[in-house]
């Protein structure tokens, strides 16, 4: 994720206009920190489906692609999504590496083919002799996954967006691509139930919270504000609040500036785990540009949130869901 992180800050962008705060004057935007606990820190497979291979479908870059075998398994992204799909299919014993995103315990013990910075080593891949491999666009580099290609190996690209209709696309076409299509119809309408049923748990509201998402990497001086396509919108959408960065007229992420942030004008805000530990946690976030001078920052209303599960979009989405709901909703008295 950082390597992404680091090319959208050398975009550079302008803030955006914004407005003033939204109002949301109550006890869920005024109660300090509080975190996102998904109630299964583990994935939970729809089963022990047994593939039915060969199998020939068409790659998202494409490519028509055959594969043969589903014995050995690597699959690879930026989010950490599509081994947990592999995993939530019950195909995890199949596995033989993993991306740094992927971080869920059944995954725990599997070698690493990626670096910290999500680089993909053909070296590492090739050395764990996969039969199959499953990737998006955004790991790479491309070159690495054309070795891999050219060494016979049966590369399989899945799309890449990161919104919560696209889920159901990632989940059909990995299944498709291992041979389990009736795996992946459970597990499909599994997810959309849980996302469905999560939606449903946000509180009604009359004015919404508006929470901005920040990505932050301090030991590497990224800082950025999440908008419109980031995924971090449709994930605070989902619980009927209003996306910060969205409403200041930003797209994607773009740099944090103090003039961004008082034109977002958050009543949370919403962060990584990790991210948030990398700026010396809220005492250190308040003094990042502009913070302060929130509604959030403020309140100290900071909701910080697992980093393999909350950009995610992969099958414990809906549980994500729901917890991102509590812990934004979370009230001085459920605190107590």
């Amino acid at each position: 994720m950082l390597a992404v992180a680091v090319a959208l800050a050398a975009t550079g962008c302008a803030a955006g206009t914004g407005g003033t705060a939204s109002g949301a004057d109550d006890a869920a935007a005024a109660c300090g920190p509080s975190t996102v606990k998904v109630a299964h820190r583990d994935v939970e497979p729809i089963g022990r489906p047994v593939p039915k291979l060969p199998a020939t479908v068409a790659s998202a870059d494409g490519k028509k692609v055959t594969v043969k075998s589903a014995d050995r398994v690597l699959a690879l992204n930026l989010y950490g999504s599509l081994a947990e799909i592999v995993y939530s299919l019950g195909l995890g014993d199949r596995v033989v590496g993993r991306d740094a995103s992927t971080t869920f315990p059944a995954a725990a013990k599997v070698p690493l083919v990626t670096n910290q910075g999500h680089d993909l080593s053909a070296e590492a891949i090739l050395r764990l002799d996969p039969t199959v491999v499953l990737a998006d666009k955004s790991i790479g580099p491309p070159e690495a996954l054309d070795q891999v290609r050219a060494a016979g190996i049966p590369v399989v690209m899945i799309g890449d967006e990161q919104t919560l209709p696209a889920i159901g696309e990632h989940i059909t076409a990995i299944a498709a691509a291992l041979g389990v299509k009736d795996a992946g119809a459970r597990l499909d309408a599994r997810v959309t139930a849980q996302i469905a049923a999560a939606r449903k748990t946000a509180p009604a509201r009359g004015t919404p919270l508006r929470v901005a998402f920040l990505y932050l990497r301090g030991t590497s001086g990224v800082y950025l504000i999440g908008g419109r396509g980031a995924g971090s919108d449709a994930m605070i959408q989902a619980v009927g609040a209003q996306d910060a960065g969205t409403h200041a007229g930003l797209n994607g992420f773009r740099p944090l500036t103090s003039e961004g942030m008082i034109n977002a004008a958050p009543d949370v805000i919403l962060v990584m785990s990790e991210g948030l530990k990398s700026v010396g946690g809220v005492a250190g976030l308040l003094k990042l540009p502009g913070i302060a001078q929130t509604p959030a920052g403020k309140n100290r209303r900071v909701v910080d949130a697992d980093d393999g599960t909350i950009l995610n979009f992969g099958a414990r989405t809906g549980e994500t869901i729901e917890a991102l709901a509590t812990a934004v909703y979370r009230t001085c008295d459920d605190a107590a």
